[in-house]
């Protein structure tokens, strides 16, 4: 089939290498446009862009598809079908309706549960033990469109977003190669959403990531999982005087029992209820660490943090 394919991040390029592997005709990729990033702000081009460019295939960047402009461009492709995997921007219905096939979309819950942004963050924040992918076609609503397929991934007591990130990539490329296989051969069949059951995942803010130790230990872990790698759960402790921010990346459920943010040992700290226990951090300015190695460069703790 001729397609075009529409993504930004790390999560889209196993989907677009599935998709020539398989011998399709990628006619056009989308991405975002190149953005400044580093020390020196150089403009840096997206994942997508960059696995496209390996191919062979021209690459669009358009700020915006609402324009008539934009929109003669990506219909005169005469693409069958665009595949959509996180690609960061609307698509009006003049693109929607442009390839014959429509706009299938590769989306990382089990809808309608966690329709919107930041579906695999959300799901370990609210302590889902079990998620998935799913096709979905696209329709103008948000995350609203009618499943083909889907997989479920169950999720592990400590698994953190960055894991099950790179769980769903993966599988999400092999679903997305057999849906386009049972779209060529007319067996591809869509089943409406129904509403019961819909939640929104909002997107991530960063006011969201400092951690509060007033909350039943299963929560404060649940936090910290689902914000791992990025923007990374933090909390402030005195380290020889000074109140520096560490991040925590992994942990699991603890044993003890104190005042929220008493500092218990090993990196055990207590919760409103119960305790967790930080296995891997991060200080500011320097890498990420396991406790042990962040125990002996810290010197004296204080009883608690913040």
């Amino acid at each position: 089939m001729r397609v075009i394919f529409m993504g930004t991040p790390d999560f889209s390029v196993p989907t677009l290498t599935e998709i020539v592997s398989s011998g399709h005709e990628i006619v056009a990729v989308y991405t975002r446009a190149p953005k400044p990033a580093g020390r020196g702000q150089e403009e840096r081009k997206s994942p997508v862009h960059l696995a496209a460019e390996n191919f062979g295939i021209p690459v669009f960047t358009p700020k915006s598809l609402k324009g008539e402009a934009e929109q003669i461009i990506f219909a005169s492709h005469g693409a069958e079908l665009a595949i959509v995997v996180a690609y960061g921007l609307l698509l009006p219905k003049p693109i929607l309706d442009a390839p014959e096939l429509g706009c299938l979309n590769l989306h990382g819950s089990l809808l309608p549960r966690w329709r919107g942004a930041a579906p695999i963050q959300r799901a370990i924040m609210a302590g889902d033990t079990q998620t998935g992918v799913m096709v979905m076609q696209m329709d103008e609503g948000l995350d609203t469109g009618a499943v083909a397929v889907g997989e479920v991934i169950p999720i592990g007591p400590d698994m953190t977003a960055g894991e099950l990130h790179d769980t769903m990539m993966r599988t999400g490329a092999d679903l997305m190669g057999r849906a386009l296989a049972a779209l060529e051969r007319g067996s591809l069949t869509f089943t409406p959403q129904v509403e019961t059951g819909a939640v929104y995942a909002k997107k991530i803010e960063k006011t969201e990531a400092r951690i509060d130790w007033s909350r039943p230990a299963d929560e404060v872990h649940n936090h910290i999982r689902g914000l791992s790698p990025f923007p990374g759960a933090w909390f402030e402790v005195d380290l020889a005087g000074k109140s520096t921010r560490v991040k925590a990346l992994r942990s699991t459920l603890g044993q003890g029992v104190g005042a929220p943010g008493t500092l218990l040992d090993n990196l055990t700290i207590a919760c409103g209820t119960g305790a967790v226990r930080l296995t891997q951090v991060q200080r500011e300015g320097k890498g990420a660490m396991d406790a042990a190695t962040f125990l002996r460069g810290a010197g004296v703790l204080p009883t608690t943090v913040n």
